[in-house]
């Protein structure tokens, strides 16, 4: 249902129905979770729409305190919170950094430096509950001026690379590119209320998202840890980019929240070998890995480490850049998918541990997911488009990063266009040289993390001008009902609008989106509190090491 003050339907009837369509088995318990928690909804209240009791917190281990959890993870120079585009910057930065909202595995919103949250009946106010009590590590209260201070710097879309200004929605003027007059209002030093044009159901679901860390007032843009000033348990210790980062525990200052047993976190960098990373766990250098992809699963499975998994939406997109020749061409883009198997690649480069997708980047986990007609692969017919837009003669280049299954992926792109015929060169990279001019290149791959809705990344990835649109796709038709569509919060009507959207995407050409990725995090048995997330958070309170 469409929550305006116009139809009668508003914000408690859509947490109804969406009850009503998880008991009714049409919606699964996860996505009701997300839709019902973006809608204000607590836990106790969620399960009670369902006629279900809160889970009762199951009888475990008491959790150690002290010690020290070592994990390889790449380490990145550190820059802007609004600029991040990469997991790893913030899971370092989470140490001090916090978040208004947090999104964990079952699918569920639940408040950190915001306790709650409310909606009134049209959707279109947000009243926000600043949890009290929370200090920040230089001893400033954290108030109501800290929330507006941090959502009016996320509006502003005049800031390069600044993705945080694509979740703010209807809070951004068009015009100044800066948050709109009277959209965020400090009621009083615990509460802020954001008007909105219109609903907007990402809203809150966008304040979870990786780059939106929340930062003192007096943060100088640069690089976090230089001063870290926060909210979080711990420190900096060492930031030696390349090599290691360690986080400890911050004894001078009274942490807010319950957890935080570890002393100490070290993240240490062993590059993009995945075997490398097989080595340091056998020799003991590491507790933990990031993640693990492909034929290293079973390596390490017969390790004897503990195994997590998450079923998510995370992809690789292989794209064509549309601003650069060849492929501001549509025949050649749709000539190229033509060529591809999606089936193929996902079990060449990802070991068949995952799902297929259909070059449109919404997944059928998301709740507006439609169903399209399957793709048609045809090489013959590949070939022939690519020669009639004039590249019969060609070279095609598909640049990829060093990384094993993104290589891999892409070496199965590439050899199925080969073998339609066309002429192709296969480039890797390492990301040392891949990440100079990664926005630059005409056919590449980049990874995309899960988001809960569709809507959302295609609002980050694919709306005109947008920070994060590296394929500088732009189609005012797809703008147009994509705007639509994230003003829907019933995820039925949303998947009327999203029928065409995803339609667009394949028309044009815009990715080759082969398949949906199952995350994979293996663990010495001692570690707890570490499973894998489904968009790759770390959330370091929860960590502990058992004796």
């Amino acid at each position: 249902m469409s929550l305006s003050p116009n139809n009668g339907t508003g914000v408690h009837a859509a947490i109804g129905m969406y009850a009503a369509e998880c008991k009714a088995g049409l919606m699964s318990r996860r996505e009701f979770m997300t839709r019902a928690s973006a809608l204000g909804a607590s836990a106790a209240v969620a399960y009670g729409a369902l006629g279900l009791a809160a889970p009762q917190a199951v009888a475990a281990e008491t959790p150690v305190m002290g010690g020290t959890l070592r994990m390889n993870m790449e380490t990145r120079p550190g820059k802007d919170p609004r600029t991040w585009d990469w997991s790893e910057l913030a899971n370092f930065s989470r140490g001090w950094l916090e978040y208004m909202v947090e999104y964990n595995s079952d699918g569920s919103l639940v408040g950190r430096l915001i306790e709650s949250w409310s909606l009134n009946e049209a959707a279109t106010e947000i009243t926000m509950n600043v949890r009290k009590g929370v200090t920040w590590n230089n001893g400033d209260a954290f108030t109501a001026d800290d929330v507006v201070h941090n959502i009016t710097r996320w509006c502003d879309a005049n800031v390069e690379g600044n993705s945080m200004a694509a979740r703010m929605g209807g809070l951004v003027d068009a015009e100044t590119k800066q948050a709109k007059a009277g959209a965020i209002t400090k009621i009083d030093d615990h509460t802020v209320k954001l008007t909105l044009p219109a609903p907007d159901i990402t809203i809150i679901v966008g304040m979870a998202d990786y780059p939106a860390a929340v930062v003192h007032q007096s943060y100088d843009n640069g690089d976090t840890a230089l001063n870290p000033i926060g909210t979080g348990p711990y420190l900096p210790e060492v930031d030696e980019v390349g090599v290691k980062q360690v986080l400890v525990k911050n004894t001078a200052h009274k942490w807010w929240g319950e957890g935080a047993y570890l002393d100490r976190i070290e993240y240490i960098d062993l590059g993009t070998d995945p075997a490398a990373v097989v080595a340091a766990a056998e020799s003991d250098e590491i507790d933990a890995t990031y993640r693990t992809e492909g034929d290293f699963v079973p390596i390490f499975q017969s390790i004897g480490w503990a195994s997590s998994e998450a079923v998510t939406s995370a992809t690789l997109a292989v794209r064509f850049h549309h601003a650069a020749a060849p492929f501001d061409n549509v025949k050649v883009r749709r000539a190229m998918q033509m060529a591809v198997d999606n089936n193929v690649v996902l079990e060449l480069g990802y070991g068949g541990m995952g799902q297929v997708a259909e070059n449109h980047h919404v997944c059928p986990i998301h709740p507006e997911y439609a169903k399209l007609p399957p793709l048609v692969v045809d090489p013959a017919g590949a070939k022939a488009a690519v020669a009639e837009a004039g590249h019969a003669d060609t070279e095609f280049e598909l640049i990829s990063l060093d990384d094993g299954w993104q290589a891999a992926t892409c070496d199965a792109v590439a050899a199925q266009i080969r073998d339609a015929g066309i002429n192709i060169k296969r480039t890797i990279l390492p990301g040392s040289t891949f990440w100079n001019d990664w926005l630059k290149y005409p056919f590449s791959a980049t990874e995309w993390n899960m988001r809960p809705l569709g809507v959302q990344v295609l609002a980050l990835a694919y709306k005109s001008g947008v920070a994060w649109n590296e394929t500088a796709f732009n189609n005012a038709e797809f703008d147009e009902k994509l705007t639509a569509a994230m003003a829907i919060a019933d995820a039925d009507k949303r998947r009327v609008l999203m029928e065409r959207i995803e339609q667009i995407m394949q028309e044009e050409g815009v990715l080759i989106q082969p398949y949906w990725r199952s995350l994979f995090r293996f663990t010495n048995p001692k570690v707890r509190g570490a499973e894998m997330h489904p968009t790759f958070e770390h959330h370091h309170y929860k960590w502990w090491m058992a004796a």
